[in-house]
């Protein structure tokens, strides 16, 4: 590959992250560097990382993800900024497309991405291809504070272009992990929001209640059969325990 690359760095935080990241890590290896910020894995996720000459292995806290990207971000060599999650896989015509395309300091890069459960691609749920903000120049934005549901902040004067090529992404390799993240997100949600945010009994049960036909009905996701009745429970019960858990605190 050409300079291109060696102009990026990959920033990746991971817990527990070992289910995909010597997929996430191969198709990387054209990249000088790689830093891989690890807070708090107790799995096989840093003995992985360590195989890799091109990983830099940091490890540090978790203050929630937008602020945690931020950190790992100031471990990179590099100003320009791909932003990746230890479970996405970059494909080889996006690997291609990052490697010739002409960096603007002021613009910001969406990359494609698709979700997979397992190796079978979602299609609906609202799973379908997405566009999301993934490479920027650290010098020009980051990302904003928020504990969940980060995004890379973006300026007046900015342009946004799309990269060709697809970002795999494998948010899930076993229902046990949908229940697990159900639970963790929940309770980030409750922290950033007590005393912020009103939420009742009520609230939380129809909140849940409309994200399954929402999910399940309205974005199609009958027709990704099992699964899709398993991702439209999963955002179901995630809503419910997001604003029931955030009632509880305000009322503690």
């Amino acid at each position: 590959m050409s300079s291109n690359l060696n102009k990026i760095s990959v920033v990746i935080i991971v817990k527990n992250g070992e289910a995909y990241l010597s997929k996430v890590l191969d198709a990387l290896n054209s990249f000088d560097d790689v830093v891989l910020y690890d807070n708090g894995s107790i799995d096989n996720t840093k003995n992985i990382a360590l195989k890799y000459s091109n990983v830099n292995l940091v490890e540090g806290d978790f203050f929630g993800f937008g602020p945690t990207k931020n950190k790992a971000a100031t471990y990179a060599k590099n100003d320009w900024i791909l932003s990746l999650d230890a479970d996405e896989v970059v494909s080889n015509e996006l690997l291609k497309s990052l490697n010739f395309i002409n960096l603007e300091k002021k613009d910001i890069y969406k990359v494609q991405r698709h979700n997979y459960y397992k190796d079978k691609k979602i299609k609906y749920c609202g799973w379908g291809r997405e566009e999301i903000v993934r490479l920027y120049d650290r010098k020009m934005t980051s990302f904003n504070d928020n504990m969940v549901h980060e995004k890379i902040l973006l300026k007046d004067d900015c342009l946004i272009k799309v990269i060709d090529g697809e970002l795999k992404h494998y948010p899930y390799s076993s229902i046990s992990q949908f229940i697990q993240k159900a639970d963790s997100y929940s309770s980030i949600f409750a922290e950033e929001k007590v005393g912020m945010k009103k939420s009742s009994p009520f609230y939380a049960f129809t909140n849940g209640c409309f994200s399954f036909f929402k999910t399940y009905i309205i974005k199609r996701g009958f027709l990704d059969g099992y699964i899709g009745l398993v991702i439209s429970v999963s955002h179901a019960v995630t809503n419910f325990y997001k604003y029931i858990k955030l009632y509880e605190k305000n009322i503690d």
